[in-house]
């Protein structure tokens, strides 16, 4: 039978895990979606790789109180990769499939990043802010979906330039797909090795500038070309997390 699962934060549960307390939101959808009363089991997961077998003990209008049964295994496993899948940023809701179905492939940190070729602008750091939140709770329900008990980290936007000088990313392999002046994917599996850290940066629809080229290049990262068609930047996103799971993950 399909587990029946809902979401909360690591502070959603109290000390001793035997109890947990849903938003509004999923409490919303506990009561008037799935019609679930008092005394049915679910499964909640905490979006750090915990899931939790639970039984209904009050719902309200816009709360519900969880008794835990016990910790369980998560529906599907976490693959072996650990992803940094960074992607210019989109308009529209080009930006919010990527986050998507990122989640559902595995990817473990989705990056916004401000390009100068990027296909939009943020106004400020409220606007920013508002982004990642939707982001984040576009992650969430994915998550909820594909049986992963882990929601991956969306990020605050970062400029390009700070994105492929970050020290932190330096300990993983780093790959730039451009539409130029790179090798296949298969020429570049012998620079990524047995690697199961990868950061992966995927253009916007205006690509990438020869500034941007060479500073990546300087900065270490191998530039990657996906062949001949001139893809979307998010049809790229999406073929770049299939890609590096088959070689690298879980999707053999």
């Amino acid at each position: 039978m399909t587990r029946r699962r809902f979401y909360a934060p690591p502070s959603a549960f109290n000390s001793k895990l035997d109890s947990v307390s849903l938003s509004s939101e999923e409490a919303k959808h506990l009561r008037e979606v799935l019609r679930l009363r008092v005394g049915d089991e679910v499964y909640v997961f905490n979006g750090a790789g915990q899931e939790f077998h639970c039984s209904i003990q009050e719902s309200r209008r816009d709360s519900a109180e969880l008794k835990i049964i016990a910790e369980i295994a998560p529906a599907r496993p976490e693959s072996a990769l650990h992803l940094t899948l960074a992607v210019a940023l989109l308009k529209g809701e080009k930006f919010d499939l990527v986050v998507q179905k990122a989640t559902e492939l595995g990817v473990s940190e989705v990056v916004p990043v401000v390009t100068k070729l990027a296909d939009i602008r943020l106004r400020d750091e409220s606007d920013a802010a508002k982004r990642v939140a939707r982001w984040q709770r576009i992650a969430v329900e994915a998550a909820k979906q594909s049986g992963r008990a882990v929601v991956p980290a969306i990020v605050a936007p970062i400029s390009f330039a700070d994105l492929v000088r970050d020290d932190a990313k330096s300990e993983s392999k780093r790959l730039m797909f451009s539409e130029r002046e790179g090798k296949s994917l298969k020429e570049a599996k012998e620079f990524l090795g047995t690697a199961t850290w990868i950061t992966a940066l995927v253009g916007s629809e205006g690509g990438w500038t020869n500034e941007e080229l060479t500073t990546a290049q300087e900065a270490g990262w191998a530039i990657v070309t996906l062949g001949g068609r001139t893809l979307r930047a998010e049809t790229a996103a999406i073929a770049v997390a299939v890609l590096l799971q088959h070689i690298a993950g879980d999707l053999i």
